[in-house]
């Protein structure tokens, strides 16, 4: 008997969790941009060119989960269609490439485009007005990571969460069933 609670206890949880998962990717990605912004803005910060790429990927999948969100609440059904999570799958699976890409860049396991290579200085106002007058100046690299914590650099972290939340994009695209008790089986 308490193996079946135990199922129907774990059914429920996954059903509630397909059906919130929508939600919650746009509140994790919306989440993710901000603290990229953040970054930037309060920190100094400033993306390279694979960074801007990793922001891309966030944005689409506040698109998709906004999409799936606004379906389920219109349509007033239980939850998003699986199609959705398994495009979040896509999506962070993506991501979770393209970080580790970057890290791989950052750590000198393989070569960055060259779109990503500069001598990494920041770009000051007189920079600027040299640069509309023709002058050419030059960006954040891809293979200096600019911030570290505990080894691993923002594009590590991103790598790691972007792996997770495909994860779980996978899990909550499987169809679950509400367990039955044995003596309706035949």
């Amino acid at each position: 008997m308490t193996t079946l609670r135990s199922r129907i206890a774990g059914t429920k949880l996954a059903l509630a969790f397909s059906r919130w998962w929508s939600i919650t990717a746009l509140v994790v990605s919306l989440a993710m941009l901000a603290t990229a912004w953040s970054f930037q803005l309060f920190g100094g910060l400033h993306p390279c060119h694979l960074c801007l790429k990793q922001r891309d990927i966030y944005w689409m999948a506040v698109g998709v989960s906004l999409v799936a969100s606004v379906w389920a609440l219109f349509t007033g059904a239980k939850g998003p269609p699986r199609v959705f999570s398994f495009v979040l799958f896509a999506i962070f699976a993506t991501g979770a490439v393209m970080a580790g890409y970057h890290a791989g860049v950052e750590w000198d396991w393989w070569r960055g485009p060259q779109t990503c290579t500069s001598d990494g200085t920041e770009v000051s106002p007189d920079q600027m007005l040299a640069f509309l007058t023709g002058a050419t100046t030059k960006p954040p690299q891809c293979d200096i990571a600019a911030w570290r914590m505990f080894g691993l650099s923002m594009a590590g972290y991103n790598a790691i969460l972007s792996a997770v939340l495909a994860i779980l994009s996978l899990v909550a695209s499987v169809r679950f069933r509400k367990a039955r008790p044995s003596y309706y089986r035949n």
